[in-house]
């Protein structure tokens, strides 16, 4: 069977996309191929980075082997990798910037709850990082876990900025640099994140000077033979072994890691179908396999009770 990969933020049809245009950070127009692949007789797989992606394999793998009803789940992404630079963005400036700028909204009782953005922080110890101040965002993964996860009453998404990184980030804002609307400067338009782009370091320039540890996994109460009970399934990657392996740093690694995966899954055949599909349709275990045998490793830790907040 023919197959088609779409991993982390990427396009099945980009002929008519341009960056400026709404950020399309949800799967709702994707899933909209899903006769069209499906006639054709095509398969499509979405979200094969780590959020989205592995985290989702998460969740499925929780509900497969660890708990028999999901009541809550929370991702936690925690980056504590450390470049030295003032500011920086570790994957594409603009799409990082207007990710985090985006309001936050998670799924809590059937519908979508909305904030402004960054207003909800919680301090959470990360092993193999420390103590971080993680915050409430939206990411796509939200959409597609509500979607084939009905019973779960909340879902979020969590992920840890610095304070150095906030501090830049609110003067860009205040002084228009994050705009994504044309301006006029010396005669021509320019968009200013474009410019802003242009200013900042390449992420992939990042890699030999980026020290530290990344922490991604998902948090998930809910019920096993009667009994309540937490698990917290999560991967720590580390950004100079990354280098030294790929000439990467973790977050690129992290991200290439899985989309090799879900396209090795589909081409073995161990995943297989016609249309549109999320990684939680599938069967958890041998992507999980092969996560262990590719150099991103995962745990499974037992807490003594949910999370308190």
């Amino acid at each position: 069977m023919d197959a088609c990969l779409a991993a982390g933020v990427n396009y099945l049809d980009t002929a008519n996309y341009e960056p400026r245009d709404e950020a399309k950070f949800e799967y709702k127009w994707q899933w909209a191929y899903q006769d069209r692949f499906k006639e054709a007789g095509l398969m499509a797989l979405l979200g094969s980075g780590f959020d989205p992606g592995v985290t989702s394999v998460f969740a499925t793998y929780t509900k497969k082997h660890l708990l028999d009803r999901i009541d809550t789940l929370d991702i936690l992404d925690c980056n504590g990798g450390d470049t030295g630079l003032p500011f920086a963005t570790n994957f594409n400036p603009e799409i990082n910037l207007r990710e985090v700028t985006a309001n936050s909204r998670h799924w809590e009782n059937g519908q979508w709850v909305e904030g402004p953005a960054l207003s909800h922080k919680q301090e959470f110890n990360f092993e193999g990082v420390g103590p971080k101040n993680m915050y409430l965002m939206y990411h796509e993964e939200l959409e597609s876990l509500a979607k084939f996860y009905p019973e779960i009453k909340r879902i979020r998404f969590w992920m840890t900025f610095g304070d150095s990184y906030l501090k830049h980030l609110e003067v860009l804002e205040n002084v228009g640099m994050t705009g994504i609307e044309p301006i006029m400067f010396q005669g021509r338009e320019i968009i200013p994140i474009e410019f802003l782009k242009a200013l900042l370091p390449e992420p992939a320039s990042l890699g030999p000077i980026t020290k530290g540890k990344t922490n991604i996994g998902t948090i998930a109460t809910g019920e096993k033979d009667g009994v309540q009970k937490t698990f917290y399934v999560k991967n720590i990657c580390d950004h100079q072994e990354a280098y030294a392996e790929t000439g990467n740093q973790a977050v690129s690694y992290t991200t290439g890691v899985p989309a090799m995966i879900g396209a090795a899954m589909m081409l073995t055949g161990q995943w297989k179908g016609e249309g549109v599909f999320n990684m939680e349709q599938m069967d958890p275990d041998p992507f999980m396999d092969m996560l262990n045998k590719h150099g991103l490793p995962w745990t499974v830790e037992e807490l003594d009770a949910p999370l308190a907040f």
